[in-house]
């Protein structure tokens, strides 16, 4: 029987009897809402959705378009960037705001901001900089220590003046800006050399700010500046554990002294990690399919290498460096992105849009509607988010984007388990079968439609039957060069078809599988990326396979 709840919420009961003993699985789902999105250009309809709270803190950076009664405030998000006069300190308190700092670096034609070179700056001069700062954001404002007031309880510094790799570092030996006794350097001392320096740069920076400002109470992070930091190509290069211990992969401005170790004079002086998690690809592009995937790797991989909270940001439109800029993400993505990201452990969200949009741009703002009715479903599931509970994370998002598999995460409390789950690889209304699990002690089966994003709660105490999932495959070597290799666990009950596509979805080869090891002759394709797909009667399954030359 099907029982409607208030704030579309919607109670299954199941029964199924084994021997003479019912067993009833009941499971609460977050329906859609039924609204229409905006159609007008700048503008954004709030008060189309009921006023909730989440119990994270979510910025709200984004275009206000006239509202000066903190909207925002009242639909999910807990703090906002751009206050107007009227609203500040009655409508929305210090508490209630952030601020970006986007000028640490810039603005006074020095070498770190020309050629982001930590030598020959005149630290006077930017010192004097962020002293206007502090007294332009405070209003003049100190404390009884003499401290800058900051009317805010998150600041995060936006400084993006750093050569990230070391080829990029090596080019700076043939500028001149750079005093000779740097560029005679060997290489790698001269590489050690910038990278001891930048560090100890961007601390002065933040470390001036600490010292001259009153910041209790207030999260400060840096934009960009994590352990992990990739593109969007380059996640299923490495393997998860690679990602995860090899301390290669880690961001040296956040490395300590030793280069052995997550620390160092900048690191620790960050309360809150900020990754960028931007989207490069609109659909239909395959790469497309990858967002998910990236934006909880994002989450995920730097969770593992440091035990501060982790705050992505996030955008509504794709990469301004991509020919997709300045258009809008799907409205799926959306509403995923103010989802998923609390299931892989984020402690927040930062909704980020270029200050100088509202004024220059004209756009349909449909996204960020879909955006806040992702924050809407998921106020209906805020006790799971509170006290202890525990995150359900099978597999590795950087496994989910090699293998295109549907994503799925958990939250138990309790005897209580919240299932999100999305297939971003899947057709407009293609049906999914895919199960979800909590270690040995529950299962289930789930149907996902086309790339909506699935959210129910189950009662875990009334479930005891196991149903069966589909066997995993290997697939090698990969990156392939002549053939290539489809193993099974045991050999397949049913006929099992292998097809190979390129990006563009032609199939350039294909048979049925009747052993437990196939292998296709990849001798004569061209090098690059191509998807393999494993179908029977049980579902598909899909691999990401790389053709070198």
């Amino acid at each position: 029987m099907r029982v409607r709840l208030g704030y579309s919420l919607t109670l299954w009961i199941h029964v199924w009897f084994i021997g003479q003993q019912p067993l009833i699985a009941q499971s609460q789902c977050a329906d859609r809402l039924t609204f229409t999105p905006v159609s007008q250009s700048n503008r954004i309809e709030w008060d189309k959705f009921p006023a909730f709270t989440l119990p994270f803190p979510v910025v709200y950076a984004g275009p206000r378009f006239g509202d000066t009664q903190a909207r925002p405030l009242r639909h999910g998000f807990s703090h906002i960037e751009s206050v107007a006069d009227a609203e500040a300190g009655s409508v929305v308190q210090p508490g209630q705001r952030s601020i970006t700092y986007y000028g640490i670096a810039t603005g006074l034609n020095q070498p770190w901001e020309l050629i982001d070179s930590p030598w020959a700056n005149d630290l006077t001069a930017y010192r004097a900089k962020w002293e206007q700062w502090l007294a332009g954001v405070s209003g003049g404002r100190r404390n009884a220590a003499g401290k800058y007031i900051i009317p805010a309880s998150r600041l995060t510094i936006d400084v993006e003046r750093i050569a990230e790799t070391d080829s990029r570092i090596l080019r700076l030996k043939q500028d001149n800006r750079v005093p000779a006794q740097f560029r005679q350097l060997p290489d790698s001392e001269f590489v050690l050399t910038y990278k001891k320096a930048i560090r100890n740069l961007y601390a002065e920076a933040l470390g001036y700010i600490r010292r001259n400002a009153d910041l209790t109470g207030v999260v400060v992070s840096s934009y960009a500046d994590t352990p992990i930091l990739n593109n969007y190509l380059n996640v299923i290069g490495n393997t998860w554990a690679d990602w995860t211990t090899n301390l290669n992969r880690v961001n040296y401005l956040v490395k300590d002294s030793t280069e052995r170790a997550v620390g160092g004079p900048f690191y620790t002086q960050l309360d809150a990690l900020s990754p960028s998690a931007y989207y490069y690809y609109d659909y239909p592009n395959q790469l497309a399919q990858d967002y998910l995937a990236y934006l909880l790797f994002q989450v995920e991989a730097n969770r593992a290498w440091s035990n501060k909270p982790v705050v992505p940001w996030v955008w509504m439109r794709y990469h301004n460096s991509t020919p997709f800029y300045p258009r809008m993400v799907q409205p799926f993505m959306a509403e995923a992105t103010a989802i998923f990201p609390f299931f892989s452990g984020a402690a927040g969200l930062w909704l980020w849009e270029n200050p100088s949009v509202e004024t220059t741009n004209t756009d349909n703002y449909a996204a960020y509607e879909h955006f806040i009715h992702g924050l809407y479903r998921l106020s209906r599931f805020s006790d799971m988010f509170q006290g202890s509970y525990e995150r359900v994370i099978e597999t590795p998002a950087r496994d989910l984007m090699d293998k295109r598999a549907p994503v799925w995460r958990g939250v138990v409390k309790n005897n209580a388990i919240l299932i999100a789950a999305q297939n971003p690889y899947a057709a407009d209304g293609a049906r999914t079968s895919l199960t979800v699990r909590y270690k040995n002690a529950w299962q289930r089966t789930i149907e996902l439609t086309g790339r909506e994003v699935y959210l129910c709660k189950f009662d875990m105490g009334t479930v005891t039957a196991i149903e069966p999932t589909q066997p995993d495959i290997e697939v090698f070597p990969n990156p392939a060069v002549s053939e290539l290799t489809i193993r099974f666990g045991q050999t397949p009950a049913t006929d099992t078809e292998l097809v190979l596509q390129n990006t563009a979805g032609r199939t350039v080869a294909q048979k049925i599988a009747h052993t437990s090891a196939e292998t296709l002759n990849v001798a004569g394709l061209p090098a690059g990326l191509y998807l393999l797909r494993v179908t029977n009667e049980q579902g598909s399954q899909t691999r990401k396979v790389v053709i070198a030359r």
